[in-house]
């Protein structure tokens, strides 16, 4: 059986935690936190708790990294001696490079590399993951099937590992304030707000299907609900007007810029 153990039970670690109970998987998970309330409500879904990071590290072969970015450094030097290698570790912290988490354990650590979004904590979960060089295609497919747990898993080389962020890590932030353009808009012709979040959001999960199931690119799928001279070629030239496209890749450069930066921190 597979021993897993998690560095941190905050609302992503626990979300992959409750996953993989869910799924029914072969896999022994145990996990420590500071906070020992989190770790007492996740024994309903079958995990052990650990008294320190060493106990988790040195009972574990695949050691998952659900902590803040600003307090990993700290997390690790706290079991450094516990690493070894033949354990593979699962970072899903934002913006932490694989040359970091082997600074902090082993040279030569396998790593893998994910960056989840917040849909997770509804099984939901949409994951960029990479490896780094050592870990082998049992050991990726094993760290790959418990991102899997709660989501889909998209492989990505690790070079891109930042600029994925803006694809799917802050994406729900975006597409957030982009559905409040609308409930808002809602509210100023008086409809009710509930009922328009209701169907703009069951449109954005529909649109979302047929962008992965309809074997049409993007631009015919625009075309395809933009009759000539009709409403929707109306409010598209709005979106035109204000470069809409343009305007989201610079956001997109911005917060892979801003990984760029915490990165050196």
């Amino acid at each position: 059986m597979t021993k897993l153990g998690f560095l941190g039970a905050g609302n992503m670690g626990s979300a992959i935690m409750r996953g993989i109970n869910a799924s029914g998987m072969d896999i022994s998970v145990s996990a420590y936190d500071k906070d020992t309330a989190k770790l007492e409500a996740l024994s309903a879904f079958s995990v052990k708790p650990c008294t320190s990071e060493a106990q988790l590290v040195r009972e574990n072969d695949y050691i998952l990294l659900a902590v803040k970015p600003q307090t990993l450094g700290e997390v690790l030097s706290a079991a450094a001696g516990e690493f070894t290698r033949n354990k593979v570790i699962i970072s899903i912290c934002a913006g932490i490079s694989e040359d970091f988490i082997r600074s902090k354990t082993l040279p030569a650590a396998k790593v893998v590399l994910v960056m989840p979004n917040t849909p997770m904590m509804l099984g939901l979960g949409a994951s960029a993951i990479a490896r780094a060089d050592g870990v082998s295609d049992e050991e990726f497919a094993v760290a790959k099937s418990v991102i899997e747990s709660c989501g889909i898993a998209q492989e990505v080389p690790i070079s891109k590992m930042k600029e994925i962020i803006a694809i799917n890590g802050s994406s729900p932030a975006f597409i957030y304030l982009f559905a409040k353009g609308f409930t808002e808009y809602a509210k100023t012709v008086g409809i009710d707000e509930t009922a328009a979040l209701r169907l703009f959001a069951k449109s954005l999960e529909g649109s979302a299907k047929m962008l992965t199931d309809s074997g049409m690119t993007i631009d015919e799928l625009i075309k395809q609900v933009s009759s000539p001279g009709g409403t929707t070629i109306a409010g598209l030239e709005k979106l035109y007007e204000g470069n809409l496209t343009q305007t989201v890749g610079k956001c997109c450069e911005a917060c892979t810029a801003r990984a760029y930066e915490l990165a050196k921190k």
